[in-house]
């Protein structure tokens, strides 16, 4: 069978195909891209090893044991789209066909991988998830209810060796110059430039961050962005400071966390199935807006991992410098959390009026 690198989301396998096939380049019959790099299974078996080490992690529903939720078992083919996103938007058949041809010994020994249900055993082994899941007890509301309600400081539900292995993952760099942007509501005279950085120690509200107390400088990737993150109501003024970065800094980027290929080097096909939920749950939590009727408390889950990821050092220096996340006011928009405001200066404040707002809603009751 011959397919392209376009036909595929994974970057990594998509990188191979285009190192293996670099001089192959046309129409592919697939995805029908024009000038991709033609991958032939009669002839090149460089992804075979890649998959057939992905798929030994699942078991045929047949060979699940008892104790397996049926309702959790599904085709391989739903699973590699929704837990991986490895192929780009192509028909089911074709990812089947290129399953079958790249991986046909494995097919050819065991059929049932690709024509029936699968599972992952060790997602429900508990004795497995002591030591391979970042949640020790596979349950993310057991540990919000713990952190809440228990034990603030000391909860032992986590693996923080495995969250900080995943960080190294998601790390991400800007560089000295670039610019964000953060909003205070204010009267139409706005606020100084002075005025525009975090409250200092000692005074800063709590956020998804940061304890009470503890400063924390939350800017946005764009001026739009930041103006939907303060949720200024209709006719206030709102105040915009563009802020500029000092030097350079790294920061964990939680939005990445979809896109870590299974088959980047350094990770285990098996544990990243396990906790990539886990991540993709903190990313959320981030990005969560409280409600009215919410509480702070709400915010001590993350503030608790961000407290841990702040605390990772190399050689005696803090490795990262903030965290990078979804906005959920503004899709499409981002936000970073910086653990040290001063990293950042402001450099001109605009001030805004806001003349309209425009809701969306889902009835829920």
């Amino acid at each position: 069978m011959i397919f392209c690198e376009h036909c595929f989301n994974d970057r990594e396998i998509a990188s191979i195909i285009c190192s293996v096939s670099a001089s192959n380049v046309g129409e592919c019959p697939v995805c029908h891209h024009r000038e991709g790099h033609l991958y032939d299974t009669s002839t090149q078996s460089e992804l075979t090893p890649y998959f057939e080490e992905l798929l030994s992690i699942y078991t045929p529903s047949t060979m699940l044991p008892d104790t397996y939720p049926k309702a959790e078992t599904r085709s391989l083919i739903d699973d590699l789209k929704e837990r991986w996103n490895i192929f780009s938007g192509i028909p089911r058949i074709h990812i089947y066909e290129i399953l079958k041809s790249v991986c046909h010994e494995l097919y050819v020994n065991v059929p049932e991988i690709l024509d029936g249900t699968v599972g992952i055993p060790e997602l429900y082994d508990n004795v497995y998830l002591q030591s391979h899941a970042l949640l020790k007890n596979n349950d993310w509301d057991a540990f919000v209810t713990e952190i809440k309600t228990k034990n603030r400081y000391h909860s032992k539900l986590i693996n923080f060796d495995i969250l900080e292995k995943y960080c190294s993952f998601i790390r991400k760099t800007y560089k000295t110059g670039d610019l964000f942007y953060r909003a205070r509501i204010s009267e139409q005279t706005g606020y100084p430039i002075s005025e525009m950085s975090a409250p200092p120690a000692g005074k800063s509200s709590e956020g998804r961050a940061n304890a009470r107390g503890i400063t924390c400088l939350y800017v946005a990737s764009d001026v739009d962005t930041t103006l939907h993150e303060v949720r200024a109501g209709v006719f206030d003024f709102v105040s915009v400071g563009t802020f500029r970065l000092k030097q350079d800094i790294t920061v964990v980027d939680l939005r990445a966390i979809t896109e870590i290929s299974p088959f980047v080097d350094g990770l285990e096909y098996l544990d990243h199935a396990i906790n990539k939920q886990y991540l993709e749950k903190l990313n959320s939590e981030m990005s969560k807006s409280l409600r009215r009727s919410d509480s702070t408390l709400d915010y001590v889950p993350t503030q608790y991992i961000v407290d841990f990821i702040k605390s990772i050092e190399h050689n005696g220096t803090q490795e990262y410098d903030g965290i990078e996340y979804n906005s959920t006011t503004n899709p499409g928009g981002y936000n970073l959390a910086i653990f040290n405001p001063d990293l950042f200066e402001c450099v001109s404040v605009s001030v805004y009026d806001i003349e309209k707002l425009q809701y969306t809603s889902k009835k829920v009751l």
